[in-house]
């Protein structure tokens, strides 16, 4: 994914999370904001495993996100990796990225 869509600041995490509106699945959350641009932010607690496994999640859900990107709509984008993201293929995190997008209604051409 493009550094121009990470979302790096505590701020704006914080106010995702306060503000949004968010759906969750077994592996992961997402959180949702409109906003004038896309941003998006990884969240892996330390509870998912030591380094070398939340980066592997990180990595696998940037990539699952980076896929859907064209084809959302703008706004502020959080997704939370929850602790079944660690036993998780590629896939399988894919496809609960795409349920939840469209859960919400994120698509450019879904309904609002």
């Amino acid at each position: 994914m493009q550094q121009q869509y990470r979302m790096r600041k505590n701020g704006q995490f914080r106010y995702v999370y306060r503000k949004g509106k968010g759906a969750a699945c077994r592996e992961m959350s997402v959180g949702f904001m409109k906003g004038p641009k896309t941003l998006v932010g990884f969240s892996v607690s330390k509870k998912i495993g030591n380094a070398v496994t939340r980066n592997k999640v990180r990595r696998r859900l940037r990539e699952a996100f980076r896929a859907e990107l064209p084809s959302l709509r703008r706004g502020l984008y959080v997704v939370t990796a929850r602790e079944a993201a660690a036993e998780a293929d590629f896939h399988q995190l894919q496809k609960g990225m795409r349920y939840l997008l469209k859960k919400q209604g994120l698509y450019k051409d879904g309904p609002v």
